[in-house]
């Protein structure tokens, strides 16, 4: 088996691979600011896999020259590269890279490296769970792996850290992350622990520090949010089953539709009823909700985005990493 990737210097690019070594094996998708993974044209690389998953380098250049080296690293990246299983929806993964590569870059900083692992059937499959009104009944067997698979691909072409832009991927991250070798940031720790670096005070005196979390079912099931929030002493406050039959879910079912003003109507009463219980912010952990409401909504400043939460943890572990190597 092969993985074929042709390398490209037009503005940077990013390499979006498939672990599973099927005919899905590799799209490239350009960005102005993106420089990731370039190396000089024309070359290509052809990496071989043998059957215990060890990869060999062919290099071909212009010239039909061709240089073997058995059993590398598939990219030999070193430092602090970023491994991202990509998540939900493509635009849901790109909006995490966009966030990833704006933030990184401020103050004339250069982006950080990564490598992007994505899969339009794992996309499939995570969208279906989340949208089932009884998720918790479905076989997530398959989901597992093949987020397991791609987290293993990440650490052996050489990613120092595992990130994953998804919240419902986050319901199955204790068996994907199980034996990792690397660093691997949970969204709903990076989330706690911003929230608890913010130093918050009660909106009401003599009561605890409460954050919402509106979400699907799925994973509003799963609980990490909860149990994350509560374990650095925030009350946690959750849409109770009225709200979710008839805003939540609605809404949901509004954007499978396409009516993104349904949705939008519908969300904003979502964090309204959460919001009245004097929580300080709500953590709207749902890839597909987040960017329904207008950029310039008022109820926007009481949301805290899990996306870019993840962003700026991933950049503070790379800078601090960088500083210690």
């Amino acid at each position: 088996m092969s993985l074929f990737y042709q390398s490209q210097t037009l503005l940077g690019c990013v390499s979006v691979l498939n672990p599973n070594l099927n005919p899905r094996y590799l799209c490239l998708c350009k960005s102005r600011s993106w420089k990731v993974l370039s190396t000089p044209p024309p070359s290509s690389v052809i990496l071989n896999a043998d059957e215990g998953g060890r990869f060999s380098k062919k290099i071909h250049s212009s010239n039909d020259v061709s240089i073997r080296n058995d059993f590398v690293t598939p990219f030999g990246y070193q430092g602090t590269t970023v491994g991202i299983i990509g998540g939900m929806s493509v635009d849901a993964t790109l909006n995490f890279l966009r966030k990833l590569v704006e933030l990184s870059s401020q103050d004339g900083q250069s982006p950080i490296p990564f490598l992007l692992c994505s899969d339009p059937i794992l996309n499939k499959e995570l969208l279906s769970y989340e949208r089932s009104l009884e998720s918790f009944k479905l076989d997530s067997s398959d989901i597992v792996q093949s987020l397991r698979n791609k987290r293993v691909f990440l650490e052996n072409s050489g990613a120092r850290c595992i990130v994953m832009p998804c919240n419902v991927s986050h319901s199955w991250y204790e068996q994907v992350s199980n034996g990792c070798s690397v660093p691997f940031l949970h969204m709903a720790d990076c989330v706690a622990q911003e929230l608890k670096e913010a130093k918050l005070k009660p909106l009401e005196a003599g009561s605890p520090l409460r954050i919402g979390v509106l979400a699907t079912n799925a994973t509003l099931a799963a609980g990490f949010y909860k149990e994350k929030l509560q374990n650095e002493g925030f009350e946690v406050i959750l849409p109770d089953r009225a709200t979710m039959e008839h805003t939540v879910i609605p809404a949901t079912e509004a954007l499978s539709r396409k009516d993104m003003e349904g949705a939008c109507n519908l969300l904003r009463i979502a964090l309204q009823v959460l919001l009245v219980r004097a929580v300080n912010f709500v953590i709207l952990a749902s890839d597909e909700m987040r960017d329904v409401l207008p950029h310039d909504d008022p109820l926007l400043k009481k949301c805290i985005d899990p996306m870019e939460v993840l962003a700026r943890s991933t950049i503070k572990w790379v800078r601090y990493s960088g500083e210690n190597t």
